[in-house]
């Protein structure tokens, strides 16, 4: 309808499959359901099938890398894996009336062997003549820039992007965004010794905490977390099987609790660097994370002028973007101890989840 598909127009597209996508007021409230569009390419031309496929197949890519990237794509049932698992928690949430089979809440610590990108195996993806070695005049890390995939965004716009490839991650940007970072290209000495600098400090285990709601699920069902479903399945150091329902330190924090929100400073940050978790506190203020030059930062909204050197001397940053000042809580060790600074002085007043708000 925008005039965005290269090489089929809309009077093109409503005369070769019959379908009608507007009416005198505009694009209609009731579009053909996306059977019938993949019934009606089979009747077209094989040069039109490639260029509305091409087209479906782009915009159907980035609703999945976006699900992959925000936990809510459904891979059905799903085993964890670790190099331990100890459960360090139990709360029973629900006691069915009729049977007496309970609900469980399980507090669970995951320790898993971190596997960073060895120097060498960063190095060889110059075998591309594309990719370039980069090191960040900030912060002096150091990240491989590959080519990865375009892709079609909802308004039709090809929207291309580079993959930045680090020790221990790697993330995808879009590469008109890659001007307004700190990256700048290095030789192969300077980025190997930022490389191995950075794989240096990273730990031989890295440990974590996750939830899981397992036992009776069924008439609880509609309280747990709707982003995903997704059940998962893992085997504890002690040999008990578990299976269940993963769910977000802020669900978990509620769970057993009625009118109050009992979140400490360490799951606050676990909470607000996974991404899902919004916390809003006293005198307005919000928590939640964003994506600041290909960063996940935990910013602070809702602040005023006379919070600002308050907010400064608990340890939060600032920085103008865009003419426009955001604070932020450090996203390294630190955090959790300005948190809880910041959690002191303006307490939680709700947990929410970031696809429910």
């Amino acid at each position: 309808m925008r005039g965005k598909v290269e090489g089929c127009s809309l009077d093109r597209f409503e005369s070769a499959t019959g379908l009608k996508l507007m009416d005198s007021t505009g694009i209609k409230d009731e579009l053909p359901p996306i059977t019938t569009f993949l019934n009606r390419l089979l009747a077209l031309t094989i040069e039109l099938q490639g260029v509305l496929f091409t087209a479906f197949e782009q915009l159907l890519t980035a609703r999945i890398e976006g699900a992959i990237a925000s936990g809510t794509y459904d891979a059905g049932l799903e085993t964890l894996t670790a190099e331990r698992f100890i459960v360090t928690d139990r709360k029973t949430i629900y006691v069915h009336p009729g049977t007496g089979a309970e609900t469980r809440l399980l507090t669970i610590t995951q320790r898993e062997r971190n596997r960073p990108l060895t120097l060498a195996a960063a190095l060889g993806h110059l075998d591309d003549r594309r990719a370039k070695l980069l090191v960040n005049e900030r912060s002096g890390r150091a990240a491989v820039q590959v080519p990865t995939t375009s892709i079609m965004l909802d308004d039709g716009e090809i929207e291309r992007r580079v993959r930045l490839l680090r020790p221990m991650e790697g993330h995808n940007i879009p590469l008109k965004a890659m001007g307004e970072t700190h990256w700048i290209e290095a030789d192969q000495d300077a980025f190997a010794a930022a490389w191995n600098a950075e794989i240096a400090e990273v730990p031989e285990f890295a440990d974590s905490t996750i939830h899981i709601v397992t036992g009776l699920l069924l008439p609880i069902w509609k309280r747990l977390p709707n982003e995903s479903t997704r059940v998962y399945r893992l085997q504890t150091d002690d040999g008990e099987r578990i299976i269940g329902r993963k769910v977000s330190p802020a669900w978990a924090a509620n769970a057993a609790t009625t009118g109050t929100t009992a979140l400490t400073p360490d799951d606050a940050f676990m909470a607000l660097m996974d991404g899902r978790t919004i916390l809003d506190l006293a005198e307005g203020l919000q928590l939640r994370r964003a994506r600041v030059m290909g960063a996940n930062r935990i910013e602070l909204s809702g602040f005023t002028d006379t919070m600002r050197e308050r907010l400064s001397a608990y340890g939060l940053f600032h920085e103008i973007i865009s003419w426009k000042l955001r604070m932020f809580v450090p996203a390294d060790a630190n955090g959790p101890v300005v948190l809880a600074k910041l959690l002191e002085r303006w307490p939680v007043e709700r947990i929410g989840e970031k696809e429910a708000a």
